[in-house]
């Protein structure tokens, strides 16, 4: 009995951390702002990674928003 009893604490302290991860693992929500997408719409023209037109278009999309 007193075998069973120590077992089942050892299980249990052992088992307490894992659960403690699990339970307070976070999920993190990325949030960009219209200005700070302007600022990197702006960036992506100037290095000519989009053309004008996509430029004008993509910066209506996120005013409109």
């Amino acid at each position: 009995m007193t075998r069973m009893l120590v077992a089942a604490a050892v299980l249990s302290l052992a088992a307490a951390p894992l659960a403690a991860c699990s339970s307070t693992a976070r999920t993190e929500v990325e949030t960009t702002t219209t200005g700070q997408q302007l600022i990197d719409l702006k960036a992506a023209y100037d290095q000519g990674v989009i053309s004008k037109s996509e430029y004008e278009r993509k910066r209506k999309d996120i005013l409109r928003k």
